[in-house]
């Protein structure tokens, strides 16, 4: 699974610190996400997909190999 997240922050301007914040998750987990290590929870991405203001398909998208 491969995401937006990093670009949607930045066109937010907001660090992975903030984002964890509003989100209520760790640092870390925004950024393994953002490197492809981390696959949230639905839960996790329905917030993440609130906070952007953004279906959950235009920040995540399945590889056909997963």
């Amino acid at each position: 699974m491969t995401n937006n997240l990093k670009v949607l922050r930045a066109i937010k301007s907001i660090s992975q610190e903030e984002l964890a914040k509003q989100i209520e998750v760790s640092r870390q987990t925004i950024n393994a996400m953002e490197k492809g290590k981390y696959v949230p929870s639905t839960l996790l991405a329905l917030k993440l997909a609130r906070y952007f203001d953004k279906p959950v398909e235009e920040i995540f998208t399945l590889e056909e190999t997963d």
